[in-house]
């Protein structure tokens, strides 16, 4: 009936802290802590189902390096200012990646590395979306983002 008891019992105090302490709040502020309690419940999230648990701080020490060099790249470009034929632009990148916990993963670590950033994911034919600050080939793009990233995360989250 309360999948979170303390989150219930949280909110009926604030509720009575900040509307007073009389019977008709106490039921009220009650009613709205059960069904906030509920509209939480659904909200949580699968649980992740690591396959390679192991393999994560391979991954951790990836993204961080990829992501002192694209702060590198970025300072670089933004010092010299961009060469003759490189420009910014979108590119769509097809995955294989169902699992939501990978993409979301996958989402955070494109969009924290200096000049990229994921904006969109089609459910539909499981591509997404991404802005390069300094696109040169999307072929490389595509490649690095598939076999740097997604394969890595379909071995932890298969």
């Amino acid at each position: 009936m309360l999948p979170y008891p303390i989150l219930t019992i949280s909110l009926t105090l604030m509720w009575m802290l900040l509307n007073g302490f009389t019977l008709g709040h106490l039921i009220l502020g009650a009613l709205v802590a059960v069904f906030a309690s509920w509209a939480m419940a659904s909200l949580r999230p699968d649980k992740p189902k690591l396959n390679k648990w192991y393999l994560l701080p391979k991954l951790f020490f990836i993204v961080l390096y990829d992501v002192a060099l694209s702060n590198i790249a970025v300072a670089w470009l933004i010092v010299r200012g961009r060469a003759k034929g490189r420009k910014a632009g979108f590119l769509t990148i097809p995955l294989e990646i169902k699992d939501r916990t990978a993409l979301a993963l996958l989402a955070i670590i494109l969009t924290s590395t200096p000049g990229s950033v994921w904006l969109e994911y089609d459910s539909y034919d499981g591509s997404i979306l991404m802005h390069v600050l300094d696109l040169e080939e999307e072929e490389q793009w595509v490649a690095t983002i598939k076999n740097r990233y997604e394969k890595l995360l379909m071995e932890i989250f298969a």
